[in-house]
């Protein structure tokens, strides 16, 4: 679960990390009066769910309540990679001297907590990381111990030996906050030393471990439904576990391990998945039916690819909801289907004389799909 920047920054400070004074307004009204209780410099910033706000304009510094005013009607409404801004957050302006990355993350592949730190903030990391590599410091440690060591030698490279006990302060406080909130990333891009000398955070982003929120009811109320993909939240509610993502081959596969593994074939065969999508182990015809609104609610999709090893889930079920779906929808985009286990035999046998593209083989279904979307595509 993500939140917005005000919201972690609001987490932040209450962990006593060094925040400057912000308020979130809704209205150009509300900036103006936020801005009246600040004077001067403010940042007058976009709030959603997604990173490159200030290149797409929304984030801009106003001096006075007329740049302000300018400010806020042309972020109100402005979509951001189709987030459209609903509120602002109004930050009192701050002298920047030096900026550095700074985040915490759950790194999957060390199976530990990780740090990534880098002098270079500002910027996104993965651009950072594709240009200059060497700029980026990485370092793991154990999710009980802060690294004190590692963590200091980052603190004194990230402003070039300035501020390190502040830096090393706030490092230590990310980690603890981190840990004590079960997130999966907190992130501090930038984290700035001003011209006085003090160390300030003047971003934050913050991710939560779905599975722990049961733990974290002041964390669950901050969610905002408003930023989340529809069709995730539909998905969750009926069932299925689903992720959209920008390619154009559908997928319903049955088990997340399977689903990861077709995602994998499809990409070594050239083509690209438009979602993540497992209907589970025991699978009723009309979470098929559900699964398929799903995947074509996608008008992107190009063709379907229904993969599904038949343990705990029978494919005569899955070959009811296909069918159903047929029925009650106007599919015209090509559909391989692959079954195989649980009553795949009498599962095959009801799609007999449908539209449906039977595939033998894992990398034959992939393959038929990817060159019939192509097909439909064209």
């Amino acid at each position: 679960m993500n939140i917005h920047e005000h919201q972690a920054k609001d987490l932040f400070r209450d962990a006593g990390l060094p925040v400057p004074e912000g308020k979130v307004a809704f209205t150009v009204d509300e900036a103006l009066a936020a801005y009246d209780h600040f004077g001067g410099v403010v940042a007058v910033k976009a709030q959603v769910h997604v990173g490159g706000r200030g290149k797409a304009g929304g984030v801009k510094i106003a001096k006075n309540a007329d740049e302000v005013k300018a400010a806020a009607e042309s972020i109100i409404g402005l979509d951001i990679k189709g987030h459209v801004v609903e509120r602002l957050y109004i930050e009192q302006g701050s002298d920047i001297a030096k900026e550095a990355y700074l985040a915490v993350i759950l790194d999957r592949s060390e199976k530990s907590v990780g740090f990534i730190a880098s002098a270079e903030g500002g910027m996104d990391i993965e651009e950072v990381a594709e240009s200059n590599p060497d700029a980026i410091l990485r370092f793991g440690c154990d999710t009980k111990v802060f690294p004190e060591a590692e963590a200091r030698k980052a603190a004194e490279v990230l402003f070039g030996g300035e501020g390190v006990e502040a830096t090393l302060k706030v490092m230590h406080q990310l980690f603890d906050l981190f840990l004590e909130k079960d997130c999966t990333q907190a992130e501090i891009n930038p984290l700035v030393l001003t011209g006085s000398g003090d160390v300030i955070v003047l971003d934050g982003k913050m991710n939560f471990d779905d599975n722990a929120l049961m733990r974290h009811p002041d964390v669950l109320e901050l969610r905002d439904m408003n930023e989340e993909d529809e069709n995730e939240i539909l998905a969750g509610e009926k069932g299925l576990a689903f992720i959209s993502l920008d390619g154009d081959i559908g997928c319903m596969v049955n088990g997340a391990g399977l689903a990861m593994a077709t995602l994998d074939m499809i990409h070594m065969h050239g083509g690209e998945p438009a979602n993540f999508l497992d209907v589970g182990g025991s699978s009723n015809p009309d979470k098929v039916v559900e699964a398929f609104k799903l995947i074509l609610s996608n008008p992107k999709v190009s063709a379907v690819l229904i993969n599904i090893f038949g343990g705990i889930t029978r494919c005569d079920d899955i070959a009811k909801g296909i069918l159903t779906a047929f029925d009650q929808m106007d599919i015209t985009v090509p559909m391989v289907v692959r079954l195989t286990g649980t009553n795949a035999e009498e599962g095959k046998k009801m799609l007999e004389g449908s539209s449906l593209i039977p595939a033998s083989t894992f990398g034959e279904a992939v393959t038929k799909a990817i060159e019939l979307g192509k097909g439909s595509a064209a």
